[in-house]
Protein backbone atom coordinates (compact mmCIF):
# COMPACT_ATOMS: atom_id res chain seq x y z
CA UNK A 1 0.00 0.00 0.00
CA UNK A 2 2.74 2.33 0.68
CA UNK A 3 4.48 1.67 -2.82
CA UNK A 4 0.92 2.43 -4.49
CA UNK A 5 0.65 5.68 -2.40
CA UNK A 6 4.10 6.95 -3.38
CA UNK A 7 3.54 6.84 -6.66
CA UNK A 8 -0.01 8.07 -6.67
CA UNK A 9 0.83 11.62 -5.86
CA UNK A 10 4.55 12.91 -6.05
CA UNK A 11 5.35 16.93 -4.56
CA UNK A 12 7.77 19.43 -4.93
CA UNK A 13 8.26 22.61 -4.62
CA UNK A 14 4.87 23.47 -5.14
CA UNK A 15 4.00 21.35 -7.58
CA UNK A 16 1.78 18.40 -7.94
CA UNK A 17 2.81 15.69 -10.43
CA UNK A 18 -0.38 13.55 -12.15
CA UNK A 19 -2.09 11.47 -9.67
CA UNK A 20 -2.45 8.07 -11.20
CA UNK A 21 -5.07 5.91 -10.98
CA UNK A 22 -4.65 2.12 -10.03
CA UNK A 23 -4.58 1.30 -13.78
CA UNK A 24 -2.00 3.41 -14.50
CA UNK A 25 0.16 2.29 -11.43
CA UNK A 26 -0.36 -1.07 -12.51
CA UNK A 27 1.09 0.00 -15.68
CA UNK A 28 4.23 1.27 -14.62
CA UNK A 29 4.47 -1.69 -12.86
CA UNK A 30 4.55 -3.60 -15.74
CA UNK A 31 7.20 -1.31 -17.64
CA UNK A 32 9.23 -3.27 -14.54
CA UNK A 33 8.99 -6.55 -15.52
CA UNK A 34 11.16 -6.67 -18.60
CA UNK A 35 13.61 -3.85 -19.00
CA UNK A 36 16.28 -3.14 -21.70
CA UNK A 37 19.40 -5.07 -21.11
CA UNK A 38 22.75 -3.52 -19.80
CA UNK A 39 24.05 -4.38 -23.49
CA UNK A 40 21.15 -2.73 -25.09
CA UNK A 41 21.22 0.33 -23.10
CA UNK A 42 24.92 1.02 -24.04
CA UNK A 43 24.25 0.08 -27.39
CA UNK A 44 21.14 3.53 -27.58
CA UNK A 45 23.92 5.31 -26.19
CA UNK A 46 26.30 4.64 -27.88
CA UNK A 47 24.52 5.00 -31.69
CA UNK A 48 22.37 7.92 -30.45
CA UNK A 49 23.68 9.79 -33.00
CA UNK A 50 23.35 7.32 -35.65
CA UNK A 51 19.28 6.72 -34.56
CA UNK A 52 18.51 10.49 -34.61
CA UNK A 53 20.34 10.69 -37.94
CA UNK A 54 17.59 8.16 -39.04
CA UNK A 55 14.72 9.84 -37.28
CA UNK A 56 15.52 13.01 -39.75
CA UNK A 57 16.17 10.64 -43.17
CA UNK A 58 12.89 9.21 -42.74
CA UNK A 59 10.94 12.29 -41.73
CA UNK A 60 13.29 15.26 -42.49
CA UNK A 61 10.87 18.53 -41.74
CA UNK A 62 7.54 16.77 -41.55
CA UNK A 63 7.71 15.35 -38.03
CA UNK A 64 7.78 18.36 -35.63
CA UNK A 65 5.56 21.19 -35.58
CA UNK A 66 6.75 25.37 -35.65
CA UNK A 67 7.07 26.05 -32.33
CA UNK A 68 4.77 29.07 -32.02
CA UNK A 69 4.05 28.98 -28.70
CA UNK A 70 7.60 30.12 -27.38
CA UNK A 71 7.27 33.49 -27.08
CA UNK A 72 4.06 33.51 -25.71
CA UNK A 73 5.45 30.84 -22.89
CA UNK A 74 9.06 32.69 -22.89
CA UNK A 75 8.18 36.46 -21.94
CA UNK A 76 12.45 36.68 -21.96
CA UNK A 77 12.56 36.15 -25.77
CA UNK A 78 10.15 39.30 -26.18
CA UNK A 79 12.71 41.01 -23.89
CA UNK A 80 15.85 40.18 -25.36
CA UNK A 81 14.83 39.68 -29.52
CA UNK A 82 12.90 43.46 -29.02
CA UNK A 83 15.59 45.10 -30.45
CA UNK A 84 18.93 43.73 -32.28
CA UNK A 85 21.68 44.68 -29.62
CA UNK A 86 24.09 42.62 -29.23
CA UNK A 87 22.32 39.95 -27.79
CA UNK A 88 23.50 35.75 -29.19
CA UNK A 89 20.56 33.05 -29.09
CA UNK A 90 21.75 29.54 -28.96
CA UNK A 91 19.70 26.70 -29.51
CA UNK A 92 20.66 23.52 -28.46
CA UNK A 93 18.78 20.58 -30.32
CA UNK A 94 17.49 22.15 -33.04
CA UNK A 95 16.30 20.07 -35.09
CA UNK A 96 14.99 21.02 -38.32
CA UNK A 97 14.58 24.85 -37.33
CA UNK A 98 11.24 24.64 -35.49
CA UNK A 99 11.91 27.28 -33.02
CA UNK A 100 14.30 29.71 -34.43
CA UNK A 101 12.72 30.52 -37.56
CA UNK A 102 9.35 31.06 -36.34
CA UNK A 103 10.98 33.71 -33.87
CA UNK A 104 12.59 35.55 -36.64
CA UNK A 105 8.93 35.27 -38.55
CA UNK A 106 7.38 37.07 -35.56
CA UNK A 107 10.26 39.65 -35.93
CA UNK A 108 12.30 39.00 -32.60
CA UNK A 109 16.26 40.11 -33.76
CA UNK A 110 19.49 38.57 -32.62
CA UNK A 111 23.05 39.73 -33.39
CA UNK A 112 23.85 35.97 -33.85
CA UNK A 113 21.83 32.57 -33.48
CA UNK A 114 23.68 29.77 -33.21
CA UNK A 115 21.81 26.32 -33.54
CA UNK A 116 23.09 22.89 -33.06
CA UNK A 117 21.86 19.42 -33.00
CA UNK A 118 23.54 15.47 -32.72
CA UNK A 119 22.41 14.67 -35.85
CA UNK A 120 24.35 15.95 -39.15
CA UNK A 121 20.83 15.56 -40.98
CA UNK A 122 19.04 18.44 -38.75
CA UNK A 123 21.85 20.74 -39.22
CA UNK A 124 21.65 20.59 -43.15
CA UNK A 125 17.63 20.97 -43.15
CA UNK A 126 18.03 24.21 -40.85
CA UNK A 127 20.81 25.31 -43.11
CA UNK A 128 18.31 24.27 -46.27
CA UNK A 129 15.35 26.63 -44.54
CA UNK A 130 14.49 29.15 -46.94
CA UNK A 131 14.93 31.60 -44.00
CA UNK A 132 18.17 31.06 -43.04
CA UNK A 133 21.02 33.61 -43.14
CA UNK A 134 24.36 32.47 -43.34
CA UNK A 135 25.73 36.18 -42.41
CA UNK A 136 23.89 35.91 -39.04
CA UNK A 137 23.16 32.71 -38.16
CA UNK A 138 25.79 29.44 -37.76
CA UNK A 139 24.76 25.76 -37.55
CA UNK A 140 26.84 23.04 -36.59
CA UNK A 141 26.88 19.43 -35.22
CA UNK A 142 28.10 19.06 -31.52
CA UNK A 143 26.77 15.96 -28.88
CA UNK A 144 26.77 18.75 -25.99
CA UNK A 145 27.80 16.04 -23.26
CA UNK A 146 31.41 16.17 -24.65
CA UNK A 147 34.26 18.22 -23.81
CA UNK A 148 34.74 21.49 -25.77
CA UNK A 149 30.90 20.82 -27.75
CA UNK A 150 30.69 24.71 -28.33
CA UNK A 151 33.91 25.68 -30.09
CA UNK A 152 32.18 27.15 -33.09
CA UNK A 153 30.97 30.01 -30.37
CA UNK A 154 33.04 33.15 -30.22
CA UNK A 155 30.70 35.21 -28.32
CA UNK A 156 29.05 35.21 -25.00
CA UNK A 157 25.51 33.88 -25.45
CA UNK A 158 22.71 35.72 -24.06
CA UNK A 159 19.68 33.45 -24.57
CA UNK A 160 20.13 29.63 -24.56
CA UNK A 161 17.55 27.03 -25.23
CA UNK A 162 16.89 23.27 -24.17
CA UNK A 163 13.47 22.42 -25.71
CA UNK A 164 12.62 19.22 -25.20
CA UNK A 165 16.34 18.01 -25.04
CA UNK A 166 17.58 16.79 -22.18
CA UNK A 167 14.60 14.35 -22.31
CA UNK A 168 16.64 13.13 -25.17
CA UNK A 169 20.14 12.90 -22.93
CA UNK A 170 20.92 10.32 -19.79
CA UNK A 171 20.52 11.56 -16.61
CA UNK A 172 23.66 11.14 -15.66
CA UNK A 173 25.44 13.62 -18.51
CA UNK A 174 22.61 16.25 -17.36
CA UNK A 175 25.17 18.09 -15.24
CA UNK A 176 27.82 17.81 -17.62
CA UNK A 177 25.81 19.70 -20.43
CA UNK A 178 24.84 22.16 -17.85
CA UNK A 179 28.41 23.00 -17.15
CA UNK A 180 29.19 23.05 -20.72
CA UNK A 181 26.40 25.59 -21.05
CA UNK A 182 27.18 27.81 -18.26
CA UNK A 183 30.59 28.39 -19.92
CA UNK A 184 29.48 30.06 -23.48
CA UNK A 185 26.50 32.30 -21.12
CA UNK A 186 26.77 35.65 -20.81
CA UNK A 187 26.91 37.49 -17.82
CA UNK A 188 23.14 37.39 -16.62
CA UNK A 189 22.25 35.08 -19.34
CA UNK A 190 18.68 33.07 -19.50
CA UNK A 191 18.60 29.61 -20.03
CA UNK A 192 14.75 28.40 -21.20
CA UNK A 193 14.22 25.08 -20.53
CA UNK A 194 11.00 22.93 -21.27
CA UNK A 195 10.28 19.24 -21.56
CA UNK A 196 7.76 16.18 -20.86
CA UNK A 197 6.46 15.34 -17.76
CA UNK A 198 6.16 13.00 -15.08
CA UNK A 199 3.67 10.16 -15.45
CA UNK A 200 2.31 12.04 -19.04
CA UNK A 201 0.26 9.38 -21.55
CA UNK A 202 3.30 8.98 -23.76
CA UNK A 203 5.31 7.31 -20.66
CA UNK A 204 2.37 5.69 -19.49
CA UNK A 205 1.82 4.05 -22.60
CA UNK A 206 5.72 2.38 -22.87
CA UNK A 207 5.44 -1.37 -22.81
CA UNK A 208 7.40 -3.92 -21.02
CA UNK A 209 10.96 -4.03 -22.76
CA UNK A 210 11.16 -0.58 -23.27
CA UNK A 211 12.34 1.18 -19.77
CA UNK A 212 15.98 1.60 -19.55
CA UNK A 213 16.15 3.05 -16.09
CA UNK A 214 13.86 5.24 -14.07
CA UNK A 215 11.92 7.13 -16.25
CA UNK A 216 14.03 6.97 -18.79
CA UNK A 217 12.90 4.38 -21.71
CA UNK A 218 13.98 3.34 -25.75
CA UNK A 219 11.30 4.46 -28.59
CA UNK A 220 11.05 1.86 -31.23
CA UNK A 221 13.51 3.52 -33.23
CA UNK A 222 16.40 3.64 -31.18
CA UNK A 223 15.93 7.34 -29.83
CA UNK A 224 15.58 7.99 -25.91
CA UNK A 225 12.99 9.78 -23.64
CA UNK A 226 13.24 10.81 -20.20
CA UNK A 227 10.30 11.49 -18.38
CA UNK A 228 11.31 13.12 -15.11
CA UNK A 229 11.35 16.42 -15.63
CA UNK A 230 7.75 17.67 -13.56
CA UNK A 231 9.11 19.42 -10.27
CA UNK A 232 12.46 17.36 -10.22
CA UNK A 233 14.64 20.79 -9.78
CA UNK A 234 17.61 18.38 -8.33
CA UNK A 235 18.81 17.77 -11.70
CA UNK A 236 19.29 20.89 -12.39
Amino acid sequence: MAEAESMECCEHVGHVAKRLTREEIEKMRAQDSRLVSEFRAHQLERDAKKHWDLFYKRNENRFFKDRHWTTREFHELLGLGAEEKENALLEIGCGVGNFIYPLIEDGLKFKKIFACDLSPRAVELTKNHSMYDAEKMLTFQTDVTTENCFSEIHCPINVATLIFVLSAIHPEKFQKVLRNLYNVLALGGVVLFRDYGLYDMAQLRFKPGHKISENFYARQDGTRRENSFYGRNSYL
